[in-house]
């Protein structure tokens, strides 16, 4: 089975790997590429929704150890490039259904990328993420290894969605269907954010931050074993707490927090909706 044999070669590293271990290696790969094995996926079961398949943070992570440093340059002089030989630029064509507008985008070998899936450029995909059909990544978007994205979402110019590689344990950042991330957005250390939340411009989102629902009147945040989630349909934006003690409060110092002012509505759809020519 190939989980227990990438478990057994993660446990228990060898002096020197063979070709039997880069075969075993390629066909975990594959099932990346394939979206069979994912780092995180759903679970109905769990109080956040999702489980995490530490053994495929374990393969994603092996491949980090197995590879050498090779000279992947297609031009040396004029572009020189060197990384791990186990992951290549990933090999896409025509038939697969993504569109990559040319100018410097980037997307790694070992991840999962969707029919209909746009990339404007210069924009990044790691190693071990997901990203599902009919998503747009905008210029300049980070999307970090082992993320996971849902169907029909939209990555605006300079956002950033973290990864959470390790520890093998921890939940890697998700993003539900139908999720819109506006532009210079941060969403880090696991957040989930569930389906059709809008984040507005400049959001950051992380463990450390907690989540001010003025619509229902309660404080959302991480706990030591689960990750700040998002509420389904949550209109979040960038806000402020004052100070309340101390030198703070006497020089009238905020500090920064997101807010979610409402609910998506009729109103904020119409202002949300990708026009279907851009994909």
């Amino acid at each position: 089975m190939l989980r227990t044999e990438i478990e057994a070669l993660f446990d228990n590293p060898p002096s020197a790997y063979t070709e039997d271990h880069f075969r075993l290696f390629d066909r975990f790969k594959e099932e990346l590429n394939r979206g069979q094995a994912r780092s995180a996926e759903p679970d109905a079961s769990s109080p956040t929704g999702w489980r995490v398949n530490t053994w495929v943070k374990k393969g994603i992570l092996l491949g980090f150890r197995m590879g050498a440093v090779v000279d992947m340059s297609v031009d040396r002089t004029r572009q020189p490039f060197f990384d791990k030989a186990t992951y290549p630029v990933k090999r896409l064509e025509a038939t697969s259904g993504v569109r990559i507008v040319p100018g410097g985008s980037s997307i790694r070998d070992g991840c999962y990328i969707g029919k209909g899936v746009t990339c404007m450029p210069p924009m990044y995909i790691n190693a071990g993420t997901y990203v599902d059909d009919g998503t747009m990544v905008d210029s300049n978007a980070l999307v970090g290894s082992c993320a996971q994205v849902g169907r029909n979402c939209h990555i605006s110019a300079g956002a950033q969605i973290g990864g959470v590689l390790e520890p093998v344990g921890a939940m890697p950042v998700i993003l539900e269907d139908e999720v819109l991330v506006g532009g210079n957005c941060g969403v880090y250390e696991g957040t989930i954010v569930k389906r059709r939340a809008v984040l507005g411009t400049g959001t950051i989102l992380n463990r450390s931050t907690p989540l001010y629902d003025v619509v229902n009147g309660q404080v959302i945040t991480a706990t030591a074993d689960l990750p700040l989630v998002v509420p389904e349909g949550a209109v979040v934006v960038a806000g402020g707490r004052a100070i309340s003690s101390g030198p703070g409060r006497q020089w009238g110092l905020s500090l920064y927090t997101p807010v979610i002012i409402k609910y998506r509505d009729a109103k904020t759809e119409g202002k949300v909706q990708l026009e279907d020519l851009l994909r």
